[in-house]
Parts: C-alpha cells; structure tokens; sequence
C-alpha cells in the first residue's frame, strides 16, 4: 500500500494539501516576497537587460522589490539598462502590485467561474484596507474594471503625445507603460534620466499624469462611494453640496485633505522655488505654475519630476519629506501613512485645544480607537524612518539630507531621489529594499491587525484611573 504522508489527507478522490493556517496579513507578506522573487529571477536573465548580460542579482532584487512596491527608485537607467522583456517585467510588477495580487487571482478565480471562499475573501478585505467583507468580491471587480479603464484613456491620451515623437509601436508603449506607471503611483519612467523634465511646459502630459496620480491615490473605497451616489443623485436631481453631504465620511475627508494637499504645497513651491534658477526661475509663468503643481501632487507617492530635485531650495526639500512621509489615502495604490491617518491627528489636536472630548468633524464623532490606530501608525512610520536614516548615516557617505530624503521616499514608496540611488553599497541597496517593502505592506497591515486585536481583547476589567504629567 502507498505512502501518503501525514500533510496529505485522502479526501474521495482527490489529496488535499493540509496547509497551516496562516492569517491573511502573513499571505499577503507572502504573496509579495513571491512576487519580488518572481520578479528578481526574471530581471537577472540575459534577456531583460539591453547588453544581454545577467544583472547582477542585488540589483535585479531592489528593481523588482521597486516595482511590486511601486516606489520608482532605482539604481540602473531603466529606459537604457532594460530590453523591451524587462521592461513588460517591470511594469506587470507594477500592475500586480499596485493593485495587490489578491484583486487579480480574484478576478482570475471570477473569470474562471471558482466560488471565492470565507478566507479568500478575508485576504482580500486584508488587501484592500476594508473593516466588512460584505460586497468585498462586488468592490474587487469593480476595481480591477475601473482600473483598465482608467488605465487605458491615460495611455491613449499620452500616446497622442508620444506616437509622433517614437513612432506607431514604441509610443503606444510608451503611453501604456507611464499610464500604469503613473496610475499605480509607481514612478518608474523610460523617457531618460531627467524623468518628464522634457515635456514640464506639455500641457496633455502634465494633466494626464497628474489626474492619473490622483485617481489612483484617492483609494478603490472613494471611487465606489462616490460612483455610486453620483449615480442616485443624477437621478433624483444633481447637487454638488447635496452629493458631498450623502458621501461617507472616509470619503468627505480624502477628498478635503487631498485637496488641500495640492493647494498649499502647490503656493509654497511656487513661491519658495519662483526665483530659484536652478528649478522654476529660468520658466515662463505658464511652465512655473505647471511646474510648481506636477510637484505638488507627484510628491506624495507617483515618483515623477519636471524640476531637478537636487537643485530644490533645502526649505522644498524638507517640504517634499513631508509630503512623501504622509502619501496618498488608504485602500488605493500610494504609499505613505495615508491621508486620513495625518488628518484624524490633526483633527484629534483640534479637539482637544478646543477643550472637546471626542474627535468630531462633519458632525461626525470619529471613534477613539482610530485615533489610537492613527497614532500608532504614525510612530511606527518615524521609527523606521529613523532607525533606517541612522543605519544609511553610518553605512553612507552621503549628506543627512540625502540620506533623510531617500529613506522617506523608500518608506513612502514614492521613488524620488536626490541623485543617490545608484551609488548606493550593497549593504544600503538591502537596506532600501527592506524599507520599501516595510512602506507598502506595513502602515496597511499594522491598521487592518490593530482593528481584529482591538475587537478580540476587549478589556472586562479596569484598571483605576491615575493621571500622569503630559506636556
């Protein structure tokens, strides 16, 4: 009689492989380490580079972790180092891994008529940032639809644009690739090393990738909040303020706080970089407003620029830190501690100087324990990005500011650089690499974790109250 091991239980007909039960955080870190490894091996063949050499394995491992984390950076010339293979390598990278491979084996699974079980669904609520599983599939293929979509009038727009420059093939290419490139807030680019400092006065080009960068930080929950009350409200009669009040207030508050986050960075880099030669100075009106607005909105997660960042004035560049510190807003494809997170802490801190004992904006009260949670995010965030801006200080020998700059920008998967990437040591590009895949998994995860905790362990006993000295 055959053997069957003790993992393999015989089930009528068919082994099933007795698995142990891993929790849906623990798959997704899984699922992209998978994908980085998948990645790695391809990007090492002879194939994907241009001189149809292997890449050397380290640098093969930060440009996939890069791309399934869509940060950008990277330490070759991605246009010059990689054939036509490695870049469809890269930019399939992207698309997986700004949309979460669990969205795409769940459309897999649709198209192929498989029933999505309680644990899938589980792993893909995990996936997308959601507190309830119900509609979890519904809001799965939506957004895997919305995503094409949107994807595909980005590409046909900026082909409009790079088809006569590159010609038929090369310029639907080129749309494709900045679209996705852009969408998935990725920053990856294969226009040359100055990324689309070329086309900075290009009006299509720079609207195009700018509303692409928005759309696709707003997060997947927005865009199904407000599709869906835009719909009712063109039915029963269509008002801008009426539409706002009927949103959820996840969504009142990305909407608010993203713009702002355009607005005021928008005014502070025109006027601090107006008279900056080096940047905006040299530009007419036109191109410095341009200008000053692309880098207003590529900062926080999407990795593109139009000015020379290592000519920014140090006041830009402490401002563009921040802004890549906080990214895009939850359950989309930025990086970053999230909109919403800064903006219940800001929220809670006008609370509390108002003398209020609970956090309230819309006539809303936003529960404490989310405040908690967007605390802790917050500190776990600045612990990595001190504790790796104190490793790379001692490791490099590069400026604090440097070091600083691209350490938020790996945390914040947003793949800008002040020129520092390529020459980082072996033992920095790990460290880079380490922090990136940190930045896209661990903000998302520590939430989603701190939320199933938070509803398990809920305290039957109190403690006495004491009150300490703060402040």
């Amino acid at each position: 009689m055959m053997y069957v091991p003790k993992f393999l239980i015989k089930d009528r007909n068919k082994l099933i492989i007795d698995m142990p039960q891993l929790a849906p955080a623990q798959i997704l870190v899984i699922g992209f380490l998978f994908l980085i490894l998948i990645g790695t091996v391809l990007l090492s063949l002879p194939i994907s580079s241009n001189s149809g050499t292997s890449t050397n394995i380290l640098d093969s491992l930060f440009t996939a972790t890069s791309a399934v984390c869509v940060t950008g950076l990277s330490v070759v010339n991605t246009m010059e180092h990689w054939s036509l293979f490695g870049k469809i390598v890269i930019i399939c990278l992207i698309q997986i891994g700004g949309l979460g491979f669990m969205t795409l084996v769940t459309s897999l699974f649709v198209f192929l008529g498989r029933k999505i079980t309680l644990r899938e669904r589980l792993i893909m609520q995990e996936s997308l940032n959601q507190y309830s599983l119900q509609g979890i599939v519904r809001l799965t293929k939506n957004v895997i639809k919305g995503t094409f979509i949107i994807e595909g009038i980005g590409a046909f727009l900026l082909s409009i644009k790079f088809i006569p420059q590159y010609g038929f093939s090369k310029g639907i290419f080129m749309g494709i690739f900045h679209s996705i490139s852009a969408f998935c807030n990725a920053g990856f680019d294969i226009i040359g090393g100055n990324s689309f400092s070329p086309y900075r006065g290009d009006i299509l080009v720079n609207f195009t990738l700018m509303v692409l960068i928005i759309l696709g930080g707003l997060g997947f929950s927005v865009w199904i909040d407000f599709g869906v009350n835009y719909i009712k409200k063109r039915k029963k009669g269509f008002s801008w303020i009426k539409l706002f009040k009927k949103l959820t207030l996840h969504t009142k508050l990305v909407f608010v706080i993203t713009t702002l986050l355009i607005i005021i960075p928008f005014i502070f880099f025109f006027i601090v970089e107006y008279n900056n030669v080096e940047t905006l100075g040299h530009m007419n009106f036109k191109d410095k407003i341009l200008g000053a607005l692309f880098q207003s909105i590529t900062t926080r997660t999407a990795g593109f620029n139009t000015i020379p960042l290592d000519k920014l004035t140090d006041a830009s560049k402490f401002m563009t830190i921040i802004l890549m510190f906080i990214g895009g807003s939850p359950a989309g494809t930025a990086g970053g501690i999230k909109t919403v997170t800064i903006g219940v802490i800001f929220l809670t801190v006008r609370s509390v100087i108002k003398g209020k004992n609970h956090t309230e904006i819309f006539n809303r009260r936003i529960p404490h324990e989310l405040v908690q949670r967007a605390l802790t995010v917050i500190i776990i965030g600045l612990g990595v990005v001190i504790g790796v801006t104190m490793i790379l200080s001692l490791s490099e020998s590069f400026t604090f500011m440097e070091t600083f700059f691209e350490t938020v920008s790996a945390f914040g998967t947003t793949g800008l650089t002040l020129g520092i990437t390529s020459k980082l040591t072996d033992f920095g590009k790990i460290i880079i690499a380490i922090t990136m895949f940190i930045g896209r998994l661990g903000p998302v995860t520590v939430a989603i974790a701190l939320s199933i905790k938070q509803n398990k362990n809920k305290a039957t006993i109190k403690y006495p109250e004491e009150k300490v000295l703060v402040g």
